[in-house]
Order: C-alpha cells, then sequence, then structure tokens
C-alpha cells in the first residue's frame, strides 16, 4: 500500500497516476470523478480493469463491473472510520511529514481493532 498527501486545495485526481506507477493491480476501484482520460487510458495500457462507474451526462458509456464495484464500500468506510480521528479530520498539523505519520499510525489504529 501506498499513501501520499496533497496540499488541501489539490485535487486528488493529481495524485493517481504517479500512485498507479508504484503499484501492481489486476482492478481499479474508484469515484466517477475518475472516468474521464488519463487514470483510465493509463490503466488500459497497463492491462488493468478500470473499474469505475460512467457519469450519467458522460459521453462514453464504459462498462462497469457492479459486483466488484460494490466491493468499493470498504475502502469508504475505512476512510470514514480514519475521519473518525479530530487530528485526521481537522488536519491541525503544519507539515506534510506529521500530518502523514498520523495518518498511518491512525490508519495501524484502525487495522488492529
Amino acid at each position: 500500500m501506498d499513501l501520499d498527501i496533497t496540499q488541501g486545495q489539490d485535487a486528488d485526481i493529481t495524485q493517481a497516476e504517479p500512485l498507479l506507477e508504484k503499484v501492481e493491480l489486476n482492478a481499479f476501484l474508484a469515484d466517477k470523478i475518475y472516468h474521464a482520460g488519463s487514470p483510465i487510458d493509463h490503466l488500459t495500457q497497463r492491462r488493468s480493469t478500470p473499474v469505475i462507474l460512467p457519469k450519467r451526462n458522460g459521453t462514453v458509456q464504459r462498462e462497469t463491473d457492479f459486483a466488484l464495484y460494490r466491493e468499493r464500500n470498504v475502502i469508504e468506510e475505512f476512510f470514514n472510520k480514519l475521519e473518525q480521528f479530530h487530528a485526521i479530520a481537522t488536519r491541525y498539523d503544519k507539515l506534510k511529514s506529521t500530518f502523514l505519520a498520523a495518518v498511518q499510525f491512525t490508519s495501524v489504529i484502525i487495522l488492529l481493532n
């Protein structure tokens, strides 16, 4: 597992490709925001299956494995538990390294419980 922190105003999608370069995967489960553009093309080139719901108003409607997409709730539940920790939800830490350490430590606590 790899983890990176962006600045508050940066979108998550800016970190998708650099993180995808670091891991081997068979499928990529993601929100609708990742449906367009380069993450999909990057996954297709690597022969990974993108499991992303298409946008209703999107011009390209790709097929989605809904059984696999429903597994995304495990990820959503993890981030929900992570945000229950006040220091993580509010990000009081000014340094990226300190905040990343807090996220990693909190993640270990969640996974151990």
